[in-house]
């Protein structure tokens, strides 16, 4: 800590006047941004209730949805038509595509939109299909492609099915106590990887004019390229090794037909499949898995007609946004959002608008209550595989996924509660218990949460040839468990318990070296230290604890000369730049978020901070985290899918997170001033 920040440590401030020639905020305009951001997040809610800001992801969502209307055969073609288009407005200057705005571009995400592109009528010598073309070849062509992509280009006879790594179905035969069975990799995975499976076993096919293919993508060509995953000869005796060898038994055995269970196999693995698409917006409720699902269904036999297609396709189109022609995009448009995120933003909403003064018994928030209770989990779902004797209870994230309630939106959910005086307050409380229990019965033996499942933390399976969307684990993480301690406070637990206790030293140990906590479902460190700093401070650790510190003076020196603060998806990659990036509403927030949970409210970062906040909000109330200039709709991304893979622009999260900060910042400025 510099001498100037230790010295502001020990002055009282005069509430609402400069410090010795600092920068502070006026409280009224404090006040005055938080009022107006008040009314803007309320001005969002919809009659209903709730909450549900759009998801952006990056352009493989129109991508992956050109591929599936061209293997079935199916869509509209104008939506056809204005999904490519927004494909091809994401593409980079170099020609590949990124999965992150202003990131590398990434090759399987470029042979995608590369692919997608022809298969609607784009031509080869196209200028942009060109510049892709020379990007690919020059990162490894299709080969360097992951499973997901190759699987999808084997469908339409552009990959070789026996070079791409097996997903038998037969997994889903392997009983529950068995090493490898599928409720040792995360529910995500196991929602889309067992449609795959089916997939896989019933190798669809469709031929595409020649002038659609892809030949041009492989390095050398595609008939002198080898398609097969190659050994690691430096280390023969590898786990990498072993699944390889195990990966090229079972094509073997594909080929001579020696397949003795696999009839048994796609009716286990329909069954599954079937049940979960019960009570859920789709198979999972998000994109990946309802694609596949749809394949699966129609490999499986379901005609077009069926109900269980018809419905599977009807959730599916429901992640499509239309738009009629304004300012900006003179032609109507048409993208798709990943999944639906009501609860969640409803219960940060709800959360930030009690913080920041909404009244106990205002209607609107009475509403938003009595609509999240209608959505608590009363069915057991496939948590119950390592947690069989717990009453269900808790919260998803989408409008309905009942097979998938998750810790993280379950703690949110009883976060927000706690603002809210509800009439039916005997019904709320009889709630909020079973959902405390359910959190408790999920927490791991090291002492976290991770977001689905227990103890989901067999490393084994990142060698899994197929697992190169490396999200094949649901390991416990400390912004998920730093958000629980913060709940748990709020209902009167303290450290105590012992499994609050067991929880703290989890969260120290994980700790890196700079001070900062990994981020796992937000980017990335700012996320991560934040969300612990705010459960360390709520459960009763000392502000003076050397850990808070330490985390405290890496936030202060990470701000940007802006005074905000930023940090880029990048960071998954390259952890060295962690914190470096474009200052952003929903990062600054949580930097000052997470300085206020260290007791910091005197240094000039706070200060710096605050003021970028107030000096960015609109007249509206609301905050702008987009990429600048140009016709895109994508904002900066701070939200987190699958590390390295996947990322998520929450666009609620500029606008009930400054809120908070600000509201929070306010409250320890009227603390100091006595």
């Amino acid at each position: 800590m510099s001498s100037e920040q230790r010295n502001t440590h020990t002055r009282a401030p005069e509430l609402g006047r400069p410090r010795f020639g600092r920068i502070d905020a006026d409280i009224a305009d404090v006040e005055s941004a938080i009022s107006s951001s008040r009314d803007y997040v309320l001005s969002r809610q919809l009659p209903e209730g709730y909450w549900n800001g759009e998801l952006e992801a990056d352009a493989m969502l129109e991508a992956d949805y050109i591929f599936l209307h061209t293997l079935l055969e199916s869509g509209d073609p104008g939506r056809l038509r204005r999904a490519c288009t927004e494909m091809m407005r994401y593409q980079n200057e170099d020609g590949s595509w990124s999965i992150y705005p202003g990131g590398p571009g990434n090759v399987s995400l470029s042979v995608k939109c590369y692919s997608s592109a022809k298969l609607m009528g784009i031509q080869a010598d196209d200028p942009r299909l060109a510049k892709c073309r020379q990007w690919v070849l020059a990162h490894g062509g299709v080969t360097a492609c992951n499973t997901f992509t190759k699987m999808y280009l084997c469908a339409l006879g552009e990959y070789d099915y026996d070079a791409v790594p097996a997903i038998p179905p037969e997994i889903v035969l392997f009983p529950r106590w068995f090493y490898f069975n599928i409720y040792e990799i995360s529910a995500w995975s196991r929602s889309i990887l067992i449609p795959l499976a089916i997939i896989y076993a019933k190798k669809p096919y469709k031929k595409i004019p020649a002038e659609q293919g892809i030949d041009e993508l492989y390095v050398g060509g595609r008939a002198s390229s080898d398609l097969r995953l190659r050994m690691d000869r430096k280390k023969l005796f590898s786990w990498r090794n072993f699944f390889l060898i195990s990966d090229r038994m079972t094509h073997w055995f594909e080929a001579v037909h020696i397949r003795p269970l696999r009839t048994l196999a796609l009716k286990r693995a329909e069954k599954w499949m079937l049940e979960r698409l019960e009570m859920s917006d789709g198979l999972g409720a998000i994109y990946p898995a309802m694609l596949n699902a749809i394949i699966a269904l129609r490999c499986l036999g379901y005609s077009e007609d069926d109900p269980q297609v018809i419905r599977a396709r009807d959730e599916f189109e429901k992640l499509g946004i239309e738009e009629p022609p304004n300012a900006q995009f003179p032609e109507p448009t048409f993208r798709m959002t990943p999944c639906m995120s009501p609860v969640w933003d409803t219960a940060q909403a709800v959360y930030a608008l009690g913080e920041a003064g909404v009244p106990r018994n205002d209607p609107r928030m009475l509403k938003a209550v009595d609509w999240m209770l209608a959505k608590e989990v009363r069915h057991k779902g496939d948590w119950t595989v390592k947690v069989p004797n717990t009453e269900p209870g808790g919260w998803y994230f989408e409008f309905n996924n009942e097979f998938y309630p998750d810790t993280d939106d379950t703690a949110q959910v009883l976060l927000a509660l706690k603002h809210v005086d509800n009439p039916r307050e005997r019904y709320q409380h009889q709630v909020a218990e079973r959902a405390i229990e359910w959190e408790f019965a999920m927490q791991c033996r090291n002492g976290g949460w991770g977001s689905f499942d227990k103890d989901n933390t067999k490393m084994i399976f990142q060698y899994i040839p197929f697992a190169d969307h490396n999200a094949m684990l649901d390991p416990p993480s400390v912004d998920i468990t730093g958000r629980m301690l913060e709940m748990l406070a709020s209902y009167g637990y303290t450290r105590e318990d012992r499994r609050v206790e067991k929880a703290i030293k989890f969260i120290f140990s994980e700790q890196e070296p700079d001070g900062s906590w990994f981020g796992r479902w937000g980017v990335n460190y700012l996320y991560g230290t934040f969300l612990v700093l705010r459960g360390l401070e709520a459960i009763g650790i000392d502000h003076l604890e050397p850990q808070i510190q330490q985390a405290a003076e890496w936030i202060r020196m990470v701000q940007n000369p802006d005074g905000g603060w930023g940090e880029s998806c990048g960071t998954y990659d390259q952890p060295d730049t962690r914190g470096i990036g474009v200052s952003t509403p929903s990062q600054t927030a949580w930097a000052l978020l997470g300085l206020l949970a260290a007791g910091d409210d005197r240094s000039d970062s706070i200060a710096k901070g605050v003021r970028w906040l107030l000096t960015r909000q609109r007249p509206d109330g609301s905050w702008d985290e987009s990429m600048g200039e140009g016709p895109t709709r994508q904002g900066i991304i701070t939200g987190t899918g699958f590390p390295k893979v996947f990322y998520l622009a929450y666009t609620m999260y500029r606008h009930y997170f400054p809120l908070l900060a600000l509201t929070t910042y306010k409250r320890a400025m009227e603390r100091s001033s006595f």
